[in-house]
């Protein structure tokens, strides 16, 4: 069975009224082993930082940062998109060495959403690919949902895939899917548990 990779995203946490703290106390309660922080809109570096600081008090699993290679010293990896790939070097194996000249070992993701992606990717020295969206998804508004056809594309994956978009804890997937990315469903499990108390 897949395991979790939980999505931290910062401005979902906000308008959920769910801290920091509390995500990350979840995560380390439910044994979750990997997750990504993804700040779309950072205030400043200082928000950024303190976020990830007090993450890593509360939760011992891999942390990943979305994008902002700058934060790598204090994460043990970096998840980066299309674009972002692209804006470090047009073609996608120069960009991938300048980044692992950038981070070394440490874990390296990259979004795919189709099988042109995803076979342009099995060249790359990635440890993962993320591919979505499965489901609509609260975390990214504008999205193309591509449903269970993207569970066939990952078969052609030479990496492990991470599904993303609407994905839920109780979510099932075969072999080609390593990992459910989760981000609204932790967050609707966190506010569950306060409504009991």
């Amino acid at each position: 069975m897949s395991r979790v990779y939980a999505l931290i995203d910062r401005d979902l946490l906000q308008k959920s009224q769910i801290s920091i703290e509390q995500v990350a106390s979840f995560l380390q309660q439910n044994r979750i082993k990997i997750a990504q922080y993804r700040n779309k809109s950072p205030k400043n570096r200082d928000e950024i930082l303190n976020d990830l600081e007090k993450i890593r008090e509360l939760f011992s699993g891999d942390l990943i940062i979305n994008d902002h290679i700058e934060f790598i010293d204090f994460v043990d990896g970096l998840h980066l998109g299309q674009e972002d790939l692209k804006s470090i070097n047009p073609e996608p194996e120069e960009a991938v060495e300048i980044v692992r000249e950038r981070i070394g070992k440490k874990i390296l993701g990259l979004s795919t959403h189709n099988l042109e992606e995803i076979l342009e990717a099995n060249s790359l020295d990635l440890d993962y690919i993320g591919l979505g969206a499965y489901r609509a998804t609260a975390t990214k508004e504008q999205v193309a949902v591509a449903g269970a056809k993207l569970l066939d594309y990952a078969k052609e994956s030479k990496h492990p895939v991470a599904i993303i978009g609407g994905v839920r804890l109780d979510d099932e997937f075969g072999a080609e899917i390593s990992m459910r990315v989760v981000g609204s469903d932790i967050i609707k499990k966190i506010r569950g548990s306060f409504e009991q108390i």
